[in-house]
């Protein structure tokens, strides 16, 4: 087999973000979530279901994280394991081009989101398992950053596609920039929006090649007989002995907050845009664009601050930026901003909105490069795909509290702005969980020179 230069690797690595990015960007956040909105017709009820919807995945997602990541240690071969979740990837996003106003059934929808929500989301764990893997402790703040940064031009190019080509206005049946639906697609059937599911999937698989073919996985060792029994023993005994690491034990604790409130805004933000401002698709593809140049812009930032300062200065600093803004979009609406009323008529409400669009891309960029390097540090230097399965444990065991507290909140309110309010708290609480987090972690217990 032809040797893969480090260069080549790094590359092939960077081009996993590239590929999945848009099932975030496209799916999750902009472009299918408003249109799941305008399904459902009224935005506190879409909120509502959608966050139902999505916690529940998270369940399933906090329980097979860890159970996969420990697999994963003690058989090996984790491209085997991107190859399977892939699968899972292609067929969720495929699935969604049958969610259609003439036979809508929100179940369904519900259903092909969450398949390829899990591929995504398990092929994520094996990958950052793989950071470690491809830099020296000094380099892989730079080299998430990168990725990540990666990872957003390629969400932002194939964002762009689906609003030049596809996705049309219900109103007008034309796109951003005034075409008809590409590829002959019925506008009157929804076609161009509906096609964001094919377009991600058809993405992924064309992408995912550099990966497959440049990054090499270092463990060698055959799969052992009951990997996974051993699995669940080691993630048990894991468990367990958090305690006796406290830096990690903390940092699990507060990234289970922190990350949990921004990924509701992630999967809130075009369905509030769409509800409380009466956006169309088209227009939350407008904020779609600046929250994603922000966000690879300061992917990179943050990845050279994190290389500088390490990586909890970062977090604290984005988690405090992100808390403001938190509360920053609860009083914006149609009807007033940050307590200023304006007229029916007035654009400032976009104009607010399009700036916090930017911030959450500016915080949210920076906080999960920086996040991803963080838990190298914290983790144990033996098991670190168990570790990134307890990281994805730690993302997701709380994930449902977001979701499920916003559609509950939304559902008590029957208003989308107060349905918000939760996220404040898991910031506040993230933050101050960060606080007992040492930045080299428990070295001394991992029995690793510094």
């Amino acid at each position: 087999m032809t040797r893969v230069s480090a260069r080549k690797r790094i590359w092939g690595w960077f081009f996993f973000d590239w590929a999945s990015q848009p099932y975030a960007t496209l799916l999750l956040t902009f472009i299918f979530a408003p249109f799941f909105k305008e399904l459902m017709g009224s935005g506190a009820e879409a909120q509502a279901y959608w966050g139902k919807g999505v916690g529940i995945a998270g369940i399933v997602i906090a329980v097979l994280a860890p159970i996969l990541g420990a697999a994963a240690d003690t058989g090996g071969n984790r491209v085997r394991w991107i190859w399977l979740f892939s699968v899972f990837y292609v067929l969720g996003a495929f699935g969604l081009w049958t969610v259609s106003p003439e036979n809508f059934n929100p179940m369904t929808a519900m259903l092909f989101f969450a398949i390829g929500l899990f591929g995504m989301e398990f092929a994520t764990i094996f990958t950052n398992s793989m950071l470690p893997d491809l830099g020296s402790r000094e380099e892989i703040g730079r080299i998430s950053g990168n990725g990540w940064a990666f990872g957003y031009l390629g969400g932002l190019i194939a964002l762009i596609i689906m609003l030049v080509l596809f996705a049309e206005s219900a109103e007008t049946g034309k796109t951003m920039v005034g075409l008809d639906p590409a590829l002959g697609l019925d506008a009157a059937a929804r076609e161009g929006t509906r096609a964001v599911g094919p377009l991600v999937a058809i993405w992924f698989m064309v992408f995912m090649v550099p990966f497959f073919l440049w990054v090499r996985d270092p463990k060698t060792e055959k799969a052992q007989k009951g990997a996974v029994t051993s699995a669940l023993g080691s993630v048990v005994k894991t468990i367990k002995s958090l305690p006796s690491t406290p830096s990690l034990f903390a940092y699990l604790g507060s990234s289970m907050f922190y990350r949990d409130g921004l990924n509701g805004m992630y999967v809130f933000g075009g369905i509030y845009a769409a509800g409380v401002l009466g956006w169309s698709v088209p227009d939350v593809g407008k904020f779609a664009i600046l929250a994603i140049i922000s966000g690879a812009l300061f992917a990179m930032i943050g990845g050279r601050m994190d290389q500088k300062f390490g990586p909890k200065p970062v977090i604290s600093f984005c988690i405090v930026l992100l808390t403001l803004v938190a509360v920053a979009i609860v009083f914006i609406s149609r009807e007033s901003v940050l307590g200023v009323a304006v007229s029916d008529t007035s654009s400032l409400p976009d104009i607010a909105f399009y700036i916090v669009g930017i911030l959450i891309g500016a915080g949210g960029g920076a906080l999960q490069s920086a996040s991803r390097t963080m838990m190298v540090a914290q983790a144990n230097p033996e098991r670190m795909t168990e570790a990134f399965g307890l990281y994805a444990l730690a993302g997701k065991s709380t994930s449902f509290i977001a979701p499920l507290s916003i559609g509950v909140m939304t559902e008590l309110t029957n208003s989308q702005q107060i349905g918000i309010t939760p996220l404040i708290g898991l910031f506040v609480l993230g933050f101050l969980l960060l606080l007992w987090v040492k930045p080299e972690g428990d070295r001394a217990v991992w029995n690793v020179s510094s």
